[in-house]
């Protein structure tokens, strides 16, 4: 499996549950504190503190100190999982089309002979 792979199925497997869709909704707007995404996403702070646990890892977010308080921590998207998904799908998109377009001139030639 190639690094790029590896972490295409990291972000697809963080991306998975509908809690952490949430969070990245929210983290779209502007960084937020954890407590924040908690209300925000009506989680327990524990809950909470897995699920952003599980992005922190994938890479999809990244953790940031308050400046004001160094234990509150702020959370932001970081783009460049989200940029490697879309280029394989992309790819993927393209390798359907190409495959798609081949089938129906395949059978438009059968039809027709």
């Amino acid at each position: 499996m190639t690094a790029r792979a590896a972490r295409i199925d990291r972000t697809l497997a963080a991306l998975a549950d509908p809690n952490r869709r949430r969070v990245i909704d929210l983290l779209s707007e502007r960084p937020l504190r954890a407590g924040e995404l908690a209300a925000r996403a009506d989680l327990s702070p524990p809950a909470m503190s897995r699920h952003l646990r599980t992005l922190r890892q994938s890479g999809l977010v990244e953790e940031d100190h308050d400046g004001l308080d160094a234990r509150v921590r702020v959370y932001r998207l970081r783009p460049e999982p989200m940029a490697d998904l879309k280029a394989w799908l992309e790819e993927t998109e393209r390798l359907w089309s190409a495959q798609l377009g081949a089938f129906k001139a395949h059978l438009e030639r059968s039809a027709g002979g």
